[in-house]
């Protein structure tokens, strides 16, 4: 019986390769890369190539990268979720359709098996939609969350996701591109001059950032920045961490308008306090915060999917 797979989290700008150990969950061996989707994609364009031989193209890359694992691991299957099924991935898949279970008996997938081009049979996961929304690599993320019947799931990031659950069902969607426009502000627009990023904590500025995004229009409350500036009120440093409070507390704004009794915040290290302090100022005592480690929870869906494969192909 295979006791082990290989769990790939394939996002646009990152490649993340696990060797897992079914059982267990344990991670026996990993590399990461920053040959995500899109660099990898564009390597694909600058072959020129016929588009029937794409599929190989990144097969070959993933085999590669199983190569510098430097281990045995023959015969294992390969279990990819991320941007690799999208239009610049490996192959388009069609998004599944809300309503969603968490046991992913409705989730998109397809299975490639193996060849000379990558030696081990992969089973590429889709991503989940909405009529007015789409998400690729959260989808997969949700079943590995043991959630109450009813929460709302948040998924920090570039663009993060907020995803209602009812009766263990994903019923709707959001997402808010808080991560984008962060970036996009504090190095590309005007603001930019007025903040500094010191690595250093610099909670109040943060907390009172949030409350103002909670509260008013952003496209108003982000010239702030520049006025706390003008006006001596920040330094550039704690300017940072306003418009980074800001920017949360704009997207969790309608958190608290939503009357959820249960928030899950699905996170990795460097967003977890941000988001955990965010939530806790905008909270009158009306939901509880749980949280989830991001790793974790895709190690347990990729089991989770494993199983599921080798009972429905």
């Amino acid at each position: 019986m295979q006791s082990k797979i290989l769990s790939c989290d394939w996002g646009t700008t990152s490649f993340r390769l696990k060797l897992i150990d079914v059982e267990s969950g344990e991670v026996l061996h990993k590399i990461k890369s920053f040959d995500g989707v899109n660099a990898v994609h564009n390597e694909w364009l600058a072959t020129k190539k016929n588009e029937r031989v794409r599929l190989n193209f990144y097969r070959s890359f993933i085999q590669s990268q199983i190569k510098k694992l430097n281990v045995d691991v023959s015969d294992v299957m390969v279990i990819i979720s991320g941007m690799a099924s999208s239009t610049i991935g490996m192959k388009d898949l069609p998004y599944a359709k809300l309503p969603f279970t968490l046991s992913g008996d409705n989730l998109n997938f397809e299975k490639f098996d193996a060849d000379n081009f990558c030696k081990h049979d992969i089973l590429l996961v889709s991503g989940l939609q909405t009529d007015v929304d789409v998400m690729r690599g959260e989808e997969t993320l949700l079943l590995g969350c043991d959630v109450d019947d009813d929460a709302l799931v948040i998924f920090p990031g570039t663009h993060s996701k907020h995803v209602i659950i009812k009766n263990k069902i994903a019923v709707d969607f959001k997402t808010y591109m808080t991560g984008e426009f962060f970036n996009l502000l504090s190095t590309h627009s005007l603001l930019a001059k007025s903040v500094v990023n010191d690595n250093e904590v610099h909670e109040k500025a943060f907390v009172n950032g949030v409350n103002d995004g909670a509260a008013n229009n952003l496209l108003n409350a982000s010239f702030h920045v520049r006025t706390n500036q003008l006006f001596q009120k920040n330094s550039a440093e704690e300017n940072y961490h306003y418009l980074s409070g800001l920017l949360i507390g704009s997207e969790l704004n309608e958190v608290s308008e939503s009357n959820q009794k249960n928030v899950v915040l699905v996170c990795a290290e460097n967003l977890l306090q941000q988001y955990i302090t965010a939530l806790n100022v905008i909270n009158q005592n009306q939901f509880t915060i749980n949280t989830i480690n991001v790793d974790g929870a895709l190690i347990k869906a990729h089991i989770k999917l494993y199983h599921h494969a080798k009972s429905v192909i």
